[in-house]
């Protein structure tokens, strides 16, 4: 018997070859988009300083005294904060530090000479460095002559792989990712769910609302807001459990169900606003959409990358996970083998609204509001992230890491057109060829492993 390869991790290396093939579209993306956006970069705000106090560590490894000068700006703040820190604790001595105008910095050199200390070098922003102050120090301060100027130097790297562009592409796929894990077990069940983008703004509406007019609005405390965020995944899951009825009790084709519960959702999403945005809510309701720790990390972006490694567990080593396999791969053979079926798709289906209600938290925390515009067209690109990621739209077959692949993909494709200003209408265009054309993989997989089963067999 011919053996079939295997991965490192004992998967036969065809499987894995189709589960996550994506990964390889994704890291060409990446290469092609970081080649398109190679551009000069002119370090600001913390980067620069940071930059600077390299150079200065280096140019004064014997120590030395300094001088920043900066403009009175957020982000001239930030390049003397981070510079000030990043030379802490070394043998450069930073005299005195400038926030302001040229005459500032004219004033700072007079006390500096009236002391009768000394400067090596004046760190500067590519702003400040331009002063005219700087022009023949030497013969306006005599004692200051062998101070140099240094500032921030500019070098080549793409936009596109910038920390802040790499940290918003993940920050705008947040929602989508997280709704396509629940769309990745629907559809692995062989099933569909059109409701979501509508339970995405229910779940920030009825939040939102609660808090609004029932939990005293800007003066809400925590307490308020979780009870408030709770009723919304409450509902958001109920709705799901709905849908998961009408298709397992019911026998209505998943397709009609929540096409249905989609008008339903979004309809009252709208009666309960009225149709308008809920704005009246605390600073603090931020956190989860806004929020970042250390090193900028977003906690929204922490959240889904928890999700992601939970929901993979589960879907690879829970006994309930192997079930969902079973029911879109055969569904009267898994319920003749003793698999809960319809327990299995309700499961699915409050997962799925719960998610949804999840994504319409993190949007409202995101924009400080609820709305029932929320959620317009997300069950297409969810769907889209699921196919894309290499789940079977007949159900049976997929992973959610090749979903999370799928979901990256997208938002990449989507951020590297508008880097490189590609426009709206053909961004369109460009994401409706990419769904297809997953589809079609699919599709032509399916034919060729069929055609080499049946080869084998005769």
């Amino acid at each position: 018997m011919k053996s079939v390869g295997r991965g490192r991790w004992g998967v036969p290396g065809r499987q894995a070859l189709s589960d996550y093939g994506m990964l390889g579209a994704l890291l060409l993306l990446a290469l092609f988009f970081s080649w398109r956006t190679w551009d000069e970069q002119q370090p600001e705000g913390a980067d620069a300083g940071h930059q600077v106090a390299r150079m200065l560590r280096q140019s004064l490894n014997q120590g030395g005294r300094i001088l920043i000068a900066a403009r009175d700006t957020p982000e001239d703040r930030e390049f003397a904060t981070a510079l000030a820190k990043d030379l802490t604790g070394t043998s450069i001595v930073v005299v005195d530090t400038v926030h302001g105008q040229p005459v500032d910095a004219r004033r700072a050199l007079n006390r500096i000479v009236e002391a009768g200390s000394t400067l090596n070098r004046i760190a500067c922003t590519r702003a400040s460095a331009a002063w005219p102050v700087w022009q023949g120090l030497g013969e306006k301060f005599p004692g200051l002559s062998g101070a140099q100027v240094i500032e921030p130097q500019s070098y080549h790297w793409p936009n596109f792989l910038k920390t802040d562009n790499l940290l918003n592409v993940a920050n705008q796929i947040v929602v989508i990712a997280i709704l396509a894990i629940g769309m990745t077990l629907v559809i692995i069940t062989g099933g569909i769910d059109l409701s979501v983008g509508s339970l995405v703004a229910l779940s920030a509406v009825v939040t939102t609302w609660l808090i609004a007019n029932l939990g005293g609005g800007e003066q809400a405390g925590v307490g308020t807001m979780v009870g408030a965020a709770l009723v919304g995944l409450l509902v958001s899951a109920a709705l799901g459990l709905f849908s998961g009825v009408m298709v397992t009790w019911f026998a209505i084709p998943p397709f009609i169900v929540t096409l249905a519960m989609m008008l339903v959702a979004s309809g009252l999403a709208y009666l309960l606003s009225k149709g308008q945005s809920i704005y009246q809510l605390p600073e603090s309701f931020v956190w989860l959409g806004r929020g970042k720790l250390a090193g900028g990390i977003p906690i929204s972006v922490l959240l889904m990358a928890a999700l992601y490694v939970v929901a993979h567990l589960f879907m690879s080593g829970a006994v309930l996970g192997r079930y969902v396999y079973a029911v879109g791969g055969n569904r009267e053979a898994s319920r003749l083998s003793g698999v809960p079926v319809a327990g299995v798709l309700l499961f699915v289906y409050v997962l799925n609204g719960f998610l949804a209600g999840l994504g319409g938290l993190i949007t409202a925390s995101q924009l400080k509001s609820g709305s029932p515009n929320y959620g317009t067209m997300y069950e297409l690109y969810v769907i889209a992230a699921v196919v894309v990621g290499g789940t079977s739209l007949s159900g049976g077959q997929g992973k959610v890491l090749g979903t999370l692949i799928g979901a990256l993909i997208i938002a990449v494709i989507q951020n590297g057109m508008n880097l490189t200003g590609v426009e709206s209408y053909t961004q369109k265009v460009v994401l409706g060829l990419v769904i297809l054309g997953a589809v079609l993989l699919d599709r032509l997989k399916k034919v060729g492993w069929r055609k080499r089963g049946e080869k084998k067999r005769t």
